[in-house]
């Protein structure tokens, strides 16, 4: 909030995803799924007050079965900072499948709340 209101510099070089299986809090590290990789992922320049996912991001030979219906994002692989959340539609795994968000299906966007 500091970059957008207190002309103070931010940037992610590579942001990273991770599973969730219930809402992860405000802290990002509740309900975590089985599969705890986190994968990177990428998107296309923000439009209308948004950024969408320009290419898949896939969890291979996924560990467990579960159904994921949150994911976190962070600015590291393994530890770092939580930058945000969102929710997951029909977001179900079998453990030993391939997981995947397709490009253009992951979208974020500020909130302002009142």
């Amino acid at each position: 909030m500091d970059a957008l209101g207190n002309a103070t510099s931010f940037s992610v070089a590579v942001p990273y995803v991770k599973l969730h299986v219930g809402d992860p809090g405000a802290a990002g590290t509740a309900n975590p799924a089985t599969e705890t990789t986190r994968k990177s992922v990428s998107f296309s320049a923000a439009t209308s007050g948004g950024l969408t996912s320009d290419a898949d991001v896939s969890w291979t030979n996924i560990a467990g079965s579960q159904d994921a219906t949150h994911f976190t994002c962070w600015d590291n692989i393994s530890a770092g900072n939580f930058l945000f959340s969102g929710a997951i539609t029909a977001g179900a795994f079998t453990a030993g499948d391939t997981y995947t968000i397709s490009s253009g299906n992951l979208t974020v966007s500020l909130t302002l709340a009142s």
